[in-house]
């Protein structure tokens, strides 16, 4: 069952999970799960993606419960109507706030057939802003220095451009944790070893947007993950996170973070 964060009769909103698509593609043809079947499924009933989420990603993702509302959702997203809050695990440490303003060219699926005309298409414009929230400094060499630093950044991309955040953030050479495309193996590959974490730490936490037919304005928030949420714990990040963005804790021993020390924390 995906975790439904908002319901009413013309939008729904879940909590995808890292790993699951949003819906079916030739790109992952062994896949047999997607968000958009399995929802349909759950609520009996038809519904629309009107964004998308990639699928390492975790968070917030919204759908449309009819053709019209999917339009009208369709065009605030691309008349930059809907705010957009994502939580990332980067290497190094980025400026204490920043924007990054980089076109980016569209991405094509090496599967996808399109004219040559398409391919040399002129990069389109695409804006993100960050804010860095904690750091840390690991005692692991990875790459040429003693030590491994890393932070915990909040992203606001402005624009809605395929693989944005993650090709903007490895613009800037502080690359998203666990992308296996643009990141940097050494380090996935060390949080692996050290959190047994081997997924895409980008979360889309919250959507702000005024309801299309009633215009009441939504905040539509979906808490971290449990394995996002325990990483931040023990990297001693728990604290630089908005609570509504963390999720409910029930068992004792892992509110107290279950007896395991912060590694390096700075």
């Amino acid at each position: 069952m995906l975790p439904i964060v908002f319901c009413d009769e013309h939008l729904v909103a879940i909590h995808k999970p890292a790993g699951l698509l949003v819906h079916r593609t030739v790109l992952d043809a062994h896949e047999r799960r997607f968000a958009l079947q399995m929802l349909r499924q759950q609520i009996g009933r038809r519904v629309y993606p009107v964004h998308r989420l990639d699928k390492g990603a975790s968070g917030v993702l919204l759908f449309a419960l009819s053709r019209e509302v999917g339009r009208m959702l369709g065009a605030m997203f691309e008349q930059r109507q809907v705010g957009k809050r994502y939580l990332a695990v980067v290497r190094g440490y980025p400026d204490a706030a920043g924007e990054i303003d980089h076109r980016l060219r569209r991405h094509f699926d090496a599967v996808e057939r399109v004219a040559e005309a398409a391919l040399t298409a002129a990069a389109q414009e695409a804006i993100s802003r960050y804010r860095r929230l904690a750091t840390i400094e690991l005692p692991y060499r990875v790459d040429r220095y003693p030590t491994s630093r890393y932070a915990l950044v909040e992203l606001e991309p402005l624009s809605g451009r395929r693989h944005q955040l993650r090709r903007h953030l490895k613009h800037i050479a502080h690359p998203i944790i666990g992308d296996a495309t643009y990141g940097k193996g050494a380090h996935n590959r060390l949080f692996q070893q050290l959190f047994a974490c081997d997924r895409l730490l980008l979360a889309s936490t919250e959507l702000r947007l005024a309801h299309p037919v009633t215009g009441d304005l939504l905040t539509l928030t979906a808490p971290l993950a449990a394995d996002f949420a325990r990483l931040l714990d023990r990297l001693g990040w728990t604290g630089a996170v908005p609570p509504q963005w963390l999720p409910a804790r029930t068992d004792p021993l892992e509110a107290e973070g279950g007896g395991e020390p912060s590694p390096g924390q700075r």
